[in-house]
């Protein structure tokens, strides 16, 4: 057992399951990197070095497009910031939006959106065309989450109100995102709290409302269709056993991520459990495998086609 972490810490049940446990609890205790993503509904990236070359910030592009990490702090105080040019976000926060690929001219629900830098990532991804309902529940995250979607010129977006697990509607989504409420231990480098872990009281009360997200989630998506669930938390209780449960409450299938960034396999078994073979399809993200923060997400497609 590694000492970097408390001795009490709930982490450590995860010695096991994580590759290179050492390594994984030196990045737990090493800051989190400024990182940005180029908005190019109103920015190249090429433009967005030059002119942050110009402030003093040099930036150093990340392995997946429009990635950028910087060692110098005030990034979110530039004029390009507040233009919208780009959006400070964790590497790993981005690769839900690349895992469920929204194309221009679909309807695409991001079903727990606030403060908007996934639904914000999917309007570009989109080029602003097509229909993207935006959905935050929580009143006093809404002003951010608007604020943002404004600032970074998202046209397509439809915002509503809805609590996630009683979205109205029936199969009429051709994608939906489930960045769904989670224990967060994944952001560990950022909230050294989360260096103790979160209590098994946490995880079980999060758990049951991600179960009844995800359900929800699949009876919106269309014949066809998909959607991605993802968390910033490693309980896997919050994760393979979300995705397990749906396995057996639906008809669905996990479909294989392909991502731009080093993961691990989805679990297979768990606390003396075995999970669906399946689940090795999904894909977990530690901290010191692509200097970010933690996390995990499933692709996850409803048989049929459109009616």
């Amino acid at each position: 057992m590694s000492c970097g972490l408390p001795s009490d810490s709930t982490l450590h049940r995860y010695a096991s399951i994580i590759p290179d446990w050492d390594a994984f609890v030196d990045a737990a205790l090493t800051p989190l990197p400024a990182v940005l993503r180029v908005n190019t509904l109103l920015a190249e990236p090429e433009d967005v070095v030059k002119r942050l070359a110009r402030r003093g910030f040099h930036l150093t592009p990340l392995p997946w497009g429009g990635l950028y990490q910087c060692a110098a702090s005030g990034l979110g105080r530039t004029l390009e910031h507040w233009a919208g040019w780009f959006y400070l976000q964790e590497a790993t926060q981005t690769l839900p939006p690349l895992a469920l690929d929204p194309q221009a001219g679909e309807t695409v629900l991001d079903l727990c959106a606030s403060p908007g830098g996934k639904a914000s990532q999917m309007a570009a991804l989109m080029g602003n065309r097509g229909t993207l309902v935006v959905n935050e529940p929580i009143a006093r995250r809404q002003p951010a989450l608007l604020a943002n979607l404004n600032r970074l010129g998202v046209l397509n977006s439809v915002v509503t109100a809805y609590r996630g697990e009683s979205f109205p509607g029936s199969g009429c989504f051709d994608r939906i995102l489930v960045d769904a409420p989670c224990s967060g231990e994944g952001t560990l480098r950022k909230d050294s709290s989360m260096r103790r872990g979160a209590s098994a009281a946490t995880i079980r009360r999060l758990a049951a409302l991600q179960r009844r997200l995800i359900v929800r989630a699949f009876d919106l998506v269309r014949p066809g269709g998909m959607l991605v669930y993802s968390t910033c938390t490693f309980a896997p209780e919050e994760n393979e056993a979300v995705i397990a449960w749906l396995l057996e409450s639906r008809e669905a299938t996990v479909e294989r991520v392909a991502l731009p960034a080093s993961t691990s396999a989805g679990l297979t078994t768990w606390d003396g459990a075995a999970l669906p073979e399946e689940l090795a399809g999904c894909a977990r993200v530690y901290p010191h495998q692509g200097d970010s923060g933690g996390g995990f997400l499933a692709r996850v497609c409803r048989p049929g086609n459109e009616s």
